[in-house]
């Protein structure tokens, strides 16, 4: 195994595949209606709430911060970084047992976030509550690709109409927060 800069990881494209860029365009357009909605409220004068300007906000930075991690693997450092200190604390054979929990907590967190999202956003339109199913459904679908569990990386690696799992589960999140933030940027005062 070659070594990196953290372990088997270096900075470089992660998924220079077209599945890969096709996703990292839906990040940029996914960024850019979430753009569009805040853009939009400030021009016409029409009042988002705090709490629903918080939500697009927050959710114009994390497809950004995703979109660059798309490509440049950054979970991959973090799983490195884990996977060294599982190594130098001594708990890397029963590494399993954490896996297996962290992925069932995955769901929780999931529902958490979107709970929490649907708080925030509570009166705003069914657009903004897509856009936190989407976002809900993202969160979960990264951190359980970050748990780099190999029974689950094998399962999304799976091909369906020519596209893997893993690509249908991100691209189908990133589009019901696309087509939420697009309604909701359209809406009218």
């Amino acid at each position: 195994m070659n070594e990196g800069w953290i372990g088997a990881w270096s900075p470089g494209i992660g998924d220079p595949t077209p599945g890969g860029w096709i996703t990292v365009l839906l990040y940029i357009c996914a960024a850019w209606a979430c753009y569009r909605v805040t853009r939009r409220a400030g021009h016409l004068h029409r009042t988002l709430s705090h709490h629903e300007r918080l939500v697009w906000d927050t959710l114009l930075a994390g497809m950004v911060l995703l979109g660059i991690n798309k490509q440049l693997d950054i979970q991959s450092a973090l799983t490195e970084i884990a996977r060294k200190a599982a190594h130098s604390h001594g708990w890397y054979e029963g590494r399993q047992q954490y896996q297996e929990a962290f992925l069932a907590a995955m769901p929780v967190v999931g529902a958490t976030v979107f709970a929490a999202m649907v708080v925030l956003a509570w009166g705003a339109p069914r657009s903004t509550w897509l856009a936190c199913a989407g976002t809900a459904g993202l969160i979960v679908f990264v951190a359980i690709r970050a748990a780099s569990f190999h029974a689950v990386d094998e399962a999304l690696s799976r091909h369906l109409a020519g596209l893997s799992l893993n690509c249908i589960l991100e691209m189908g999140s990133l589009t019901a927060i696309i087509v939420g933030a697009t309604a909701r940027g359209q809406s009218q005062p």
